[in-house]
Formats: structure tokens, C-alpha cells, sequence
């Protein structure tokens, strides 16, 4: 049978696997979806609702049977009924980006940011950093301005000042760092883990594992290499030689390698379908732990690491 993975270059392990033809020699017949190329969903309000496109491409025609994103997605599908199951986590991704204001903003805490306006993601972990960080201070969704920026026109948005507020990730957080001075409200650790992630659909796991079973040894294979080769993994991404640097600089700070997912990832994910529930993004609260399988999770901890 094909087997459809869905990448982008968001998450860094597929986009690179999908250029080195590692997984191909494993499994010939492979169909790689650009999820930059499939039909864009309807826009959701940020203030109400969370975007479902990741987990929702897993269960239409044309679409993918496993995919890896951030935090948010697997939450949002599980909340929307989509049977999912995870596949594994990363380390942690605390480096790969905060919460941040220009440096002579007169906001000086979570707290100031009641009524303005805060670029993120919208609905990826970028939202839950945000949500958790409402939360510590006192603060709900409805208290901000959420307005939705993609990797490409945030640095614009908040350079220009049409942002209060920004979750910056890099590179593009570096673009920001050399145009103008930056203060951080928030830092991503000590808030939640930030792993990447993967999952497929139950059926998908249950019905292919051998298949399962070459995809996670082919990622850490080439994770493997992203790690010993951050400068050439960055030219993946670069679109021009000017940009390989920031690349470069965010590969080697994003921690590469699948594992199984841990009890502290379960507890930070059901703690995000809560507060997302309890906010309104969400029609409901659901219970992560009913998305793993142990031997799937049992597969992965005991598939040999690359040598």
C-alpha cells in the first residue's frame, strides 16, 4: 500500500527526512503531502475557535496517514472526535521561542496585557504558551486581543507596532533580535514542555505497524543527522543564502530524536484541553491518555537508536 506522510517545514524532523530519501529505502512506496499545498480551511475566529486543519487532513481523501506538528493540534483534533493516537514526542523545545515586547513597551508583565493585542500562531503551541501564561496571571483568552500571524508576517506586524505583544519562534524571532531590542515577558520553560510530535490515526497504527516501525527509525536516523549536520539541514529551509544562518542557529538549539510520550507530556496536554475548553476554543475537554496505545508507546522506546 502508499503510505502518506504529511510534511512542512514547521516540523524541522519531516521536512528534512522528506529531502534525504532515508524513509524511501525502507518503505519505495511513499507519497509525501506538502501541507502547504493542500485547500486552505475556512478561517476561524482567534477569540472563539481553534483551526483543525492537521488532525483533519488525517481522516479526507487527499490527505495524510501520519504527520508531526506542535503541541496544540492533537489536542484540537481529539476535542473534535478525530481518532488519533501519538506516536512519540521530543525533548523539550523551551529555547525555540517566547512571549516578547518591544524593549521601551510599558508593559512589564502578563498581567499588562489585558485589552492588547498579542500576535501568535493560532493554534499551535504558540496559543497554548499564551493561554498558560493568561492563566498564571489571573488572566483569560477573552482579556487579550488574539491576532493570528504567521511565521512570515509576524516580525513585521510587531516591528511596525501593530502588535502589543508577540510569541516569536526562530528564525524569525531572530530577524527580530538584530532590528530592534526585545523583552522577554515570558519564557517557554517553566510554562510546558514544547515537544514536537507525531501521531496517525488509530486504524492507520493498529492495521500498519511495520510500517509505524520504518518511519520511526527512518526519523531518528535522520534526526541523527540533523544533529551532526545543522549548517547543511539548514540549506532545507533557507529560501536564500542569507537566511541559512538563522536556520542553522535554530536547528542546533531544538532538541532531535522521537520517544515515547511520558506521563508529564499526558498531564501538560490535558492541562491545555482544559484550559482551551474552559476558554472557548474548544467544544470540549478530553482526556489524552485515551489517544495512546502501549504498544505503540512501548514500540518506540525500544526501537534501536540510530548508531
Amino acid at each position: 500500500m502508499t503510505v502518506r506522510v504529511g510534511y512542512f517545514p514547521n516540523n524541522n524532523s519531516l521536512f528534512v527526512l522528506r529531502h534525504r530519501g532515508i524513509l524511501e529505502q525502507r518503505l519505495p512506496d511513499i507519497e509525501w503531502v506538502d501541507l502547504r499545498t493542500l485547500p486552505a480551511k475556512p478561517p476561524v475566529d482567534p477569540k472563539t475557535a481553534l483551526p483543525t486543519l492537521h488532525s483533519d487532513w488525517l481522516f479526507e481523501d487527499g490527505g495524510y496517514d501520519f504527520i508531526g506538528t506542535g503541541f496544540t493540534p492533537p489536542v484540537t483534533g481529539l476535542a473534535h472526535g478525530h481518532d488519533l493516537v501519538y506516536v512519540g514526542i521530543s525533548g523539550p523545545r523551551v529555547e525555540n521561542g517566547r512571549l516578547v515586547v518591544k524593549a521601551d513597551s510599558p508593559i512589564s508583565s502578563v498581567a499588562d496585557l489585558r485589552g492588547r493585542r498579542v500576535g501568535i500562531a493560532h493554534g499551535s503551541w504558540q496559543t497554548t504558551l499564551a493561554l498558560f501564561a493568561l492563566h498564571r496571571a489571573g488572566l483569560t483568552w477573552s482579556d487579550i486581543e488574539p491576532v493570528n500571524t504567521s511565521v512570515h508576517d509576524g516580525p513585521a506586524a510587531f516591528l511596525s507596532g501593530e502588535l502589543d505583544a508577540w510569541v516569536g519562534a526562530y528564525p524569525a524571532l531572530s530577524t527580530v533580535e538584530h532590528t530592534t531590542d526585545v523583552r522577554t515577558l515570558i519564557e517557554t520553560e517553566g510554562l510546558f514542555s514544547h515537544p514536537s510530535l507525531w501521531f496517525t490515526r488509530r486504524d492507520f497504527a493498529e492495521q500498519h505497524r511495520d510500517e509505524l516501525t520504518a518511519i520511526i527509525q527512518s526519523l531518528r536516523e535522520s534526526d541523527a543527522w540533523i544533529t551532526a549536520n545543522p549548517r547543511e539541514a539548514a540549506r532545507y529551509f533557507a529560501t536564500t543564502e542569507s537566511e541559512v544562518d538563522g536556520w542553522e542557529h535554530a536547528l542546533r538549539n531544538r532538541p532531535f530524536g522521537l520517544g515515547p510520550v511520558t506521563d508529564k507530556f499526558l498531564a501538560e496536554q490535558h492541562k491545555a484541553a482544559d484550559l482551551l475548553s474552559a476558554n472557548g476554543l474548544l467544544p470540549k475537554s478530553v482526556d489524552p491518555r485515551t489517544a495512546v496505545l502501549p504498544w505503540l508507546n512501548d514500540l518506540v522506546a525500544t526501537t534501536p537508536q540510530p548508531a
